[in-house]
C-alpha cells in the first residue's frame, strides 16, 4: 500500500504504539526500574499535553520540514472525539504530531531516529 492511501486517521494510530514504545524504551535504557517511576515518566511524555509540548517545542525550533508539516496539518483536523478532561487544541496537537511519527516510521526511519533524539535531548519539562 502506497504510503498516501493510509488515512490520517491510521497514522496518527499507528504514530500513537510507535511514541509510547519509544517512550518507554527510553526510560528503560536509562535504568528506571519502579513501575510506579516508569508509568509515571512514560506519561508524562505520552499524554496530549505532553506531545503538545514536544511538537511545540520542535516547531519553534523549526525541526519539520514542509512534507512533515502536511502530515501534522491532516492529523490534526482529523479529531472526532475529544475527552472530557481534555480541550480540542491539545487533542488537536497530539495527533497531529502521533501522525507525523506513523508517517515517518512508514517512510524514513532515519528521520523518525532523529526526531525520536531532539525529544528526549530537550525534554518537555516534565522530568
Amino acid at each position: 500500500m502506497d504510503i498516501k492511501e493510509y488515512s490520517s486517521n491510521s497514522l496518527a494510530y499507528l504514530g500513537d504504539a510507535v511514541y509510547t514504545l519509544r517512550v518507554r524504551e527510553f526510560f528503560l535504557e536509562h535504568k528506571y526500574q519502579s513501575a510506579k517511576d516508569l508509568v509515571k515518566l512514560c506519561n508524562r511524555y505520552n499524554s496530549a499535553k505532553g506531545q503538545t509540548k514536544t511538537f511545540e517545542r520542535l516547531y519553534n525550533e523549526n525541526f519539520f520540514n514542509e512534507e512533515e508539516m502536511n502530515v501534522y496539518k491532516r492529523g490534526r483536523n482529523c479529531i472526532t472525539h475529544i475527552p472530557k478532561n481534555g480541550d480540542r487544541k491539545t487533542y488537536q496537537c497530539a495527533t497531529g504530531l502521533e501522525a507525523i511519527v506513523g508517517y515517518l516510521y512508514l517512510k524514513d526511519t532515519e528521520r523518525l531516529e532523529e526526531l525520536f533524539v531532539h525529544i528526549f535531548e530537550g525534554g518537555i519539562d516534565n522530568e
